[in-house]
């Protein structure tokens, strides 16, 4: 059970937040997000507070009750993370470590020698912008907290780091472990 969503949260100025037709649409400065709103809660916008309750429709039995109360939960962090990134927005910072690799941006797609015998050609979609600034920095950023981790995770995925050598591609601030390797 979450205690947080028993707590309030706050709207922050210039953020529309609306519910309907079973979903959430939260429009701010940088943006509009919208979330499906599940049956098991029900959502109340008092003057610039929203409040996350279980929506007791829908409870019958006591795994009803369990199932509402975890989704109470989750729909207090989906609304939290996008009242923050309507004001604010999200951002994930990569970098590539190792001789040779690198990555640059041609046009709308992030191109990426890692090693291979061919460039690495992601698409970057239209909701998201990236940056490479420096030939071994990697700059995602968009509105949707969701977004812009899987594109982060999925840039990473192409080489993650191997604990021998420390070589392929991290978050900034990640710690890798390495490995000593054989001893003769």
């Amino acid at each position: 059970m979450s205690r947080l969503a028993k707590k309030p949260l706050k709207v922050p100025q210039g953020v529309e937040i609306k519910v309907e037709d079973g979903m959430i649409k939260v429009k701010g400065p940088k943006g509009e997000l919208t979330q499906e709103l599940l049956p098991y809660v029900k959502i109340e916008i008092k003057d610039d507070e929203v409040w996350v309750h279980p929506n007791e429709e829908m409870i019958r039995r006591k795994a009803d009750w369990r199932r509402a109360r975890m989704f109470q939960g989750t729909y207090w962090a989906l609304v939290r993370n996008m009242l923050i990134g309507v004001t604010e927005g999200y951002k994930k910072e990569l970098e590539i470590v190792g001789i040779g690799y690198r990555a640059q941006m041609q046009g709308n797609k992030l191109v990426m020698q890692l090693g291979y015998a061919h460039p690495v050609v992601m698409d970057v979609p239209e909701y998201l912008k990236v940056e490479v600034p420096q030939p071994n920095k990697i700059i995602v950023s968009g509105i949707d907290k969701q977004a812009v981790g899987q594109f982060a995770a999925n840039v990473r995925a192409w080489r993650p780091p191997n604990v021998y050598s420390g070589k392929g591609i991290r978050y900034v601030g990640e710690v890798v472990r390495q490995k000593q390797g054989k001893k003769a």
